[in-house]
């Protein structure tokens, strides 16, 4: 529809009349458009009042009662005809009511977080004959929020691990601080994260509270745990925010990082030559700087001339190679063996294969030690014949005996 100029103009008119009364003060009543309408010859009409909604600041510390609001009804004309009335949540005890003004104060200091909101109930009546003139209606009063609550970490202290030599910005743990002001309500409840120790190792994201790795290759050979500060900060980080901490213990855990390595390049072992099969002959141990299934090893004898004669198993609890005799040892038919025995890892991790060889290869040499061995007939069993008419003295048959050992002793 189009106006005219003339038309126009009264629009704007209107349209600022209204804006006007609308911005009248929040914390009157009106019943303009809800009070009964009591004129003398005429019915009553009875209609609903309205009440605009009341806001008072939380934590008011002064000496004098509050102000929260005033009541008023349109019937009252102000000479003292007409009394208010207040009940419900916090009526007396908290709120009262000037009952020839309608004004409203609070007699206690309010905290919000304990209670956001309060209903209360209103009623106008004639002062001379204790009835209503309004119809009694409920009204809200909210506590404004103020930021007088820290952020706090309800789960800390927090443990948590990442693995070693993890990329940066690999995850670790989300930290979580909660703030009982208000979130609907400016920044009070606004909180970012900031680290205040832990640094240059881990970083924390300040919007999420996310703690991540911020520097390459950590290992945990050369140090494995670390204690992280966190500080929350309402008012979005501002001055004059307030904020809290927590701590947060990040243990690096193990990985396959670190190959088998022997001590040595070789090794001499002396055994004599009466030791039993399954004797243990010796141990020996790669040295692996990981721990649990990243350091266990397997052992194997990969060349010598001791193949056939000895064996080599791993120790479970030690991870020690564990050489024992398969065969028995005879000082006067070898006196030393060379054996070449390999360590490797049995779980190796892909991602770390140019950090190996993931084994290691080391010589052990057996000396076999001679043994004094009793002497040894040339045959178990003699048979001899003899007359039963030879004399004293007679040669019947010889048995003979000699010394296994390299020395050859005489016997007797």
């Amino acid at each position: 529809m189009k106006l005219g100029k003339v038309e126009f103009c009264h629009f704007l008119q209107i349209l600022a009349l209204f804006l006007c009364v609308s911005g009248m003060n929040q914390a009157e009543l009106s019943s303009s458009k809800s009070k009964p309408n009591f004129q003398s010859g005429r019915t009553r009409t009875k209609r609903s009042w309205v009440w605009n909604q009341f806001f008072v600041l939380e934590e008011y510390m002064g000496t004098d009662p509050l102000y929260v609001g005033k009541l008023h009804s349109d019937v009252d004309k102000g000479d003292g005809s007409i009394k208010y009335i207040l009940s419900g949540e916090g009526a007396s005890s908290i709120f009262i009511i000037d009952e020839n003004t309608g004004d409203i104060h609070a007699t206690k200091r309010l905290d919000r977080e304990e209670q956001a909101y309060y209903t209360l109930r209103a009623q106008a009546l004639d002062r001379l004959t204790n009835k209503p003139v309004e119809p009694e209606s409920e009204f809200v009063i909210k506590i404004q929020d103020i930021n007088d609550n820290e952020p706090k970490f309800l789960d800390g202290p927090y443990t948590a691990g990442v693995p070693e030599m993890s990329p940066v910005g690999t995850s670790v743990v989300q930290v979580t601080a909660t703030d009982a002001d208000d979130p609907t309500y400016g920044n009070s409840a606004r909180v970012v994260y900031s680290i205040l120790q832990g640094q240059p190792y881990f970083s924390v994201e300040p919007k999420t509270g996310v703690i991540k790795t911020a520097l390459p290759n950590m290992d945990r050979e050369a140090k494995d745990q670390y204690l992280l500060v966190i500080q929350a900060k309402d008012m979005v980080g501002q001055n004059g925010g307030l904020s809290g901490t927590t701590s947060v213990t990040v243990t690096l855990t193990d990985v396959n990082d670190n190959p088998p390595r022997f001590p040595r390049r070789s090794y001499q072992y002396n055994v004599p030559e009466s030791l039993p099969v399954a004797s243990v002959v010796a141990r020996i141990k790669a040295a692996d700087a990981d721990v649990g299934p990243n350091a266990e090893m397997e052992y194997k004898i990969v060349d010598g001339d001791g193949l056939g004669v000895f064996k080599i198993s791993v120790d479970k609890d030690t991870q020690e190679g564990i050489i024992t005799i398969q065969k028995e040892l005879d000082f006067e038919a070898k006196t030393s063996y060379t054996l070449r025995i390999e360590a490797a890892n049995m779980h190796v991790d892909p991602r770390f294969l140019s950090l190996g060889p993931f084994s290691d290869m080391t010589t052990v040499k057996i000396i076999v030690e001679d043994v004094d061995e009793p002497p040894v007939f040339t045959s178990r069993l003699y048979s001899m014949v003899v007359s039963e008419a030879a004399k004293v003295g007679t040669i019947i048959g010889t048995v003979a005996a000699h010394d296994p050992d390299a020395s050859n002793s005489p016997v007797r």
